[in-house]
């Protein structure tokens, strides 16, 4: 995958891991905080709520809840209903039990029943309009197993480009290594090769050679042959080289004041 196109898709994925984590905190998020949250099924509280609204209600003390006020209640075992208060009716044999006159915003007739106290779940805060559509779908099969399907998918979408990339790194970091590896052993083989070239004489050169070499061509033929014997015997010992050195100190000198113009 080329950088542009690897770009493009960092934002891609980006976008919607984005969409994934709010949904996720729209539809769990609210319960942590202590929010219940519910889909509108019906259009009974049009246009305050719309079909497919997802509403999030909060736990209230019943006897907070004033005429006007939407609650959302339990009305059987099964069934969750938010409509409007329009009355309150105390239990005439205990004030204390209070149950409610309801009505949908969009229904011209109040609800049939009272709501008793108990049964309220809290009043609504807000909502968010077609969300319950969504959550209404992932939360029942066919759409829980295309939810969890789709994240899976996402997920190594989202990962398996990184993958590639590391491992293409890793080939080419490799790749960089074995190469610097070779360069520098080829260094150091030409640097040994010019080290030898350097502290060696020539492949051929013999004792005799390497001697006239050394003493910069000062000794006559007898001497180097002489000393070439000396060497080879294993007698040319620390006093023979201070004398050769002493003595061709006095020739160089010598040479020196003949080369000298008159």
């Amino acid at each position: 995958m080329n950088r542009s196109l690897k770009k493009i898709w960092n934002v891609i994925s980006s976008i919607l891991v984005a969409l994934v984590v709010i949904l996720a905190l729209l539809l769990v998020g609210a319960r942590v905080v202590g929010l219940q949250v519910f889909t509108v099924l019906s259009g009974s509280m049009e246009p305050t709520y719309h079909t497919g609204s997802l509403i999030y209600v909060k736990e209230v003390d019943p006897y907070t809840i004033e005429v006007g006020k939407p609650i959302t209640f339990m009305l059987n075992e099964d069934t969750v209903v938010t409509h409007r208060v329009v009355g309150i009716v105390p239990d005439e044999e205990d004030p204390t039990v209070i149950r409610f006159r309801t009505k949908g915003d969009a229904n011209e007739a109040e609800d049939g029943g009272l709501v008793h106290y108990k049964n309220v779940i809290g009043t609504p805060i807000f909502s968010i309009p077609y969300l319950g559509y969504v959550a209404e779908y992932i939360q029942h099969p066919p759409g829980m197993y295309i939810a969890i399907s789709a994240g899976a998918i996402l997920l190594l979408l989202v990962f398996i480009p990184d993958i590639f990339a590391d491992d293409k790194d890793k080939k080419q970091d490799k790749k960089k290594k074995s190469s610097r590896r070779n360069k520098g052993a080829h260094v150091a083989a030409h640097e040994a090769a010019a080290v030898d070239a350097a502290t060696e004489g020539p492949a051929s050169e013999s004792l005799a050679d390497e001697i006239r070499r050394k003493t910069d061509n000062l000794l006559t033929d007898e001497e180097v042959e002489d000393i070439r014997r000396e060497v080879e015997a294993g007698r040319f010992d620390d006093a023979a080289a201070d004398a050769l050195r002493q003595e061709l100190l006095r020739r160089e000198a010598k040479r020196d004041m003949q080369e000298v113009p008159h």
